[in-house]
Parts: C-alpha cells; structure tokens; sequence
C-alpha cells in the first residue's frame, strides 16, 4: 500500500506518496499541497496497480528518436512498395519534429496541430513548409502514432496522444476515365504491345501483376490468367513479389484474347516473361505511366483516348464486367480487392444501373403480382 508523508518547504507543508511498483522496486511523487490531493494520487496509483495498467513516469522520458529507428526496422518485413515509404516518412517528417520528444511529454493538441501544419504548409518556417499530399500526412500520422502505441504496450505511456487526432486529411479520389470497347481496341491496335493493353482492359490486372506474368501463367485451356506475382519499381531497380494483400488469384480471359495471347507465348519457355521489356527485363512503369513519349501516351493520341496512365484501364475492365452482367463478388476476384465492400467503395458509381434495375424487377413483380390477384374475379365477371 501507498503511505502518505508530509515535510516543509518555503512556500509551506507539502506531502509525498511513496509507493512499491509493479517490480517491487521503491517508488514516489512529490509536490502535494493538501493531504487530500496525495491520498487521491495514492488511490488512483493502486488502482492501476491491481488493472495491470501501471506506468512508470521515468520509462515515458524515453524519446521517440529511440524508439523509432526500432519500428522502422521491424516493418522491414512488408514488401519494399510499403516498407520504404513508411521509412520516408519517418525520416523526412517524424524524426525531425518528434525525435528528440520525450513520449510522456507528447500532447494531443500538439500531434492535431503538426498534422494540420504538414497539411496547410507554413511560410514562416525556414525554410518554408509546403503543404503535404493527404497520403503524405496521413503515413507521418501513422508512422508517430504506431512509435506510440509500442510505447503503450511497453507501459512507457498510458494512453496514446495521437490517437485522440480528428479530421485527418482525406485523400481525394480522381474520377475515373471508362473507355469504351471501340476506343480500347484503337489503343490496342496503335500500341507496340496490343496484348497487354487488352489485358489490363478486359482483366483488370494492376500494371505490376501483369508485367510479371510468365508464359507459364496462362491456361489457355481454361483461358485463365495465374497472377500469383507483382513487379514494383523502386529506386531504378524492379523488385519482384507477390501481388497486392500477398492474394493469388485466378484471372479469367475472353475468347477473342486467346489468339493475341497464343502469339504471345509462342516460342518462350514457361518461365519467360509473358510481357517482355525491350532488353527482355521487365517492363519500366515509370517510361510508360509519366513519360509524355511513351508507347503508351503515343497509342493513346493515335486513338484520340483521354490521357491515362496504364492502371487506369483496370477501372475500365471493372466497367466492361459490370456491364456484362458481373455482381460485385465477381468483380472483387477479378480485380483482387480484399473486400466486396472495397469493391463497391471504389466502383459504387457502376453499380447505379443495378438500383435502377432493382426498382425495375419490383414493378415488374408487383405487376404481375396484381394481374395474377385480379383474375379470378374477372374470370367470375366474364
């Protein structure tokens, strides 16, 4: 149990609380002005004590600059595309604002005010603060809350102040660009690589999924694509894994594919890239997504197309799906989605017409509902 103890100061009788920590260990908090004040301390002291949710106010003095090299490091086991801007961020924005922060002296006002400094900008900074992308603010954020929930969990704080954060910056989404059947096919037929622009037209596949396809990947009995890998640009360097939530899945074909992709595979060994780049490496995103000369900027132009990068045509095979009469399950294993939900967060604007059709089919119900009630008794009239 926690004691009580009183001793004099200048500016008069103050009272200490000595206590026992969890590890047995002799602890005390000083500075009390009323007995009162250090009984309610010593209470709520216990209190947590028996909750199992003690903290230690010497362990909160460790700053985040020591913990967050060791969180960084142990999200080096996700895949390079997440790993290293995660480390970006945490050397670009957390470290410089937050690294020599003791995380006990880390308030919730002051997390809510560097979030919306990183996203307005700040001219009287030196140098200037520009104003940070949503998704810039939001992977700091991230980065500074997850050091603290470690620091949660090894007792060093008892509640995360960046957790009580509101109005983060949301992403805003672009509308998506549908092409239509005629205006694929004119790209494809403009385009040094017809196959894989029908591809990612008609299948969905993100750009990464479908530059890492082998010639072993596709059944052409079955007319499936096997997307089981993912290729990312990094640095200059392409690094190779699995696809997107490490999700195999099995991608179906049209028929009027099956030709392109025979004369795709023809003379290439099943390990062979499906979709080689000029020095048969894989495919560069960056040469075809930003590049104003691309094969792919190039095709588009002959075709009279919107301007859209490569990945865009996975919202286009989303439209053709759902307009051949696809529901939303299938068009989530199509395009890989985690979630039906994800599915229709991203495409609820497709799914407009089924609402319409919906209201269609219970007119048509009730009608025939009504009609069917009705003749009897015209039956008995006649």
């Amino acid at each position: 149990m926690a004691s009580i103890e009183s001793y004099e100061t200048k500016a008069g009788r103050r009272y200490r609380v000595r206590f026992r920590k969890p590890d047995h260990s002799e602890g005390s908090k000083r500075g009390f002005k009323t007995r009162r004040d250090a009984q309610a301390y010593a209470s709520a002291l216990e209190t947590s004590k028996n909750r199992g949710e003690y903290v230690d106010a010497s362990a909160g003095r460790v700053t985040v600059g020591e913990l967050g090299p060791e969180w960084v490091e142990r999200k080096r086991v996700l895949k390079p595309s997440s790993f290293r801007p995660l480390e970006a961020a945490w050397r670009n924005h957390v470290e410089p604002e937050w690294g020599r922060r003791p995380v006990a002296s880390i308030r919730t006002t002051e997390v809510q005010a560097w979030v919306t400094r990183l996203s307005t900008g700040d001219e009287r900074a030196v140098p200037p603060l520009r104003p940070k992308s949503a998704t810039t603010v939001v992977r700091a954020y991230g980065v500074l809350a997850g050091i603290l929930d470690d620091a949660v969990k090894d007792r060093r704080l008892s509640v995360n102040p960046a957790r009580g954060v509101s109005d983060l910056p949301r992403k805003r989404r672009k509308p998506h660009v549908y092409l239509s059947h005629e205006l694929v096919h004119a790209v494809a037929d403009a385009s040094k690589h017809p196959a894989l622009v029908l591809v990612l037209a008609y299948c969905g596949l993100r750009w990464g999924e479908a530059v890492a396809l082998r010639v072993g990947d596709v059944d052409m009995l079955a007319r499936r694509l096997h997307v089981h890998r993912n290729a990312v640009e990094l640095g200059g360097r392409i690094h190779e894994g699995t696809p997107k939530g490490h999700k195999a899945r099995s991608v179906p074909f049209p028929r009027f594919l099956g030709e392109l992709l025979r004369d795709q595979v023809a003379g290439k060994g099943p390990d062979d890239l499906l979709f080689p780049g000029p020095d048969g490496a894989h495919m560069r995103s960056a040469r075809v997504h930003k590049d104003n000369h691309s094969w792919f900027a190039a095709a588009l132009e002959a075709a009279g197309a919107p301007r859209i990068t490569p990945h865009d045509l996975r919202h286009t095979a989303a439209a053709f799906a759902v307009s051949a009469g696809a529901n939303v399950k299938a068009v989530q294993r199509m395009l890989g989605h985690s979630s039906a939900a994800m599915t229709l967060d991203v495409y609820a604007d497709l799914f407009d017409e089924d609402l319409n059709a919906v209201a269609d089919a219970l007119d048509h119900a009730v009608s025939g509902a009504v009609v069917s009630r009705m003749r009897p008794r015209d039956a008995r009239q006649a």
